[in-house]
């Protein structure tokens, strides 16, 4: 982040409404940023929640939606897709200073967050990951022509607190992201697990097994991450011995068409995701 960005982002007041797990990634990075725990305030309507982001980070928090927004500049919507309509109707009308609103739930389109929220109000929708909740998250971003480069600027300095950010120019990519990196994670979690089992299977002990495939599927991050511009074929090619184990296990892969039930998954994943939204956006 450039020191433009940073100064900019230190000085925004920011509510998010919802404190679930997602929020509090994006909290963790927000503080991390350098901005001030009193800059943030929190809508959470449980009790128990809220006195746990008190204890944990030492911002505001609230059970009142309308309070949360009244001084913010930039507003995040970490609500479930199924709250988004109620929730984004009931705050309209206290939204007359214009915040720029952010919406991290999957599935829930721009033209229907703007008609719930009232005309005028910016929106930008974000997928972000899992990994967000850590800082190496990778979050794709959309908005339409009437959010400025100012107001997208100031979208990329939030969520890039969590990782990665990246554009799309059209919305339709989004539901391709949330099949990527949206739900990406889990299918590496899916990958790690099967190879412990067939390890264990193979009379390695459960415990190693686990541990093993657990490091393996971090450590294979890490080296992504230290590259500046990541070759994943390259890299794959890198650590594959012509004639050797490796070489052995990716024939097998190749023999049993991983790459055509990988496209499957994918496309599987990205049409759940247009579903949802033509289900959520009917409201």
């Amino acid at each position: 982040m450039n020191q433009n960005t940073s100064t900019e982002l230190t000085a925004l007041r920011i509510a998010l409404i919802g404190g679930g797990n997602m929020a509090r990634g994006l909290i963790g990075g927000l503080l991390g940023r350098g901005l001030s725990p009193a800059r943030i305030t929190v809508a959470e309507p449980v009790a128990s929640a809220r006195e746990a982001l008190v204890r944990d980070f030492g911002i505001g928090v609230t059970g009142d939606n309308a309070a949360a927004v009244t001084a913010a500049q930039v507003v995040v919507l970490a609500v479930k897709p199924q709250q988004m309509a109620s929730v984004a109707r009931a705050l309209s009308p206290h939204l007359a200073h214009r915040p720029l609103v952010i919406s991290v739930a999957a599935g829930i389109r721009a033209a229907d967050l703007s008609r719930w929220l009232g005309a005028g109000i910016p929106v930008v929708r974000a997928m972000p990951n899992r990994p967000a909740l850590t800082g190496a998250g990778a979050t794709g971003l959309y908005a339409d022509a009437s959010v400025d480069s100012a107001q997208r600027a100031r979208a990329t300095a939030v969520l890039g607190a969590t990782g990665l950010c990246t554009w799309v120019n059209d919305e339709a990519c989004l539901d391709t992201v949330t099949a990527l990196s949206g739900s990406g994670p889990a299918y590496f979690f899916l990958l790690a697990e099967l190879m412990a089992q067939s390890a264990i299977a193979q009379g390695l002990d459960a415990a190693t097994a686990q541990a093993l495939a657990a490091q393996t599927l971090a450590g294979a991050g890490q080296l992504v991450a230290a590259e500046h511009t990541p070759d994943l074929a390259r890299m794959r090619a890198e650590v594959t011995s012509k004639g050797g184990t490796t070489e052995a296990a990716l024939n097998t892969f190749a023999t049993g068409n991983l790459a055509a039930l990988v496209d499957a998954a994918m496309n599987a994943a990205a049409l759940r995701s247009r579903e949802l939204a033509e289900q959520f956006g009917s409201d």
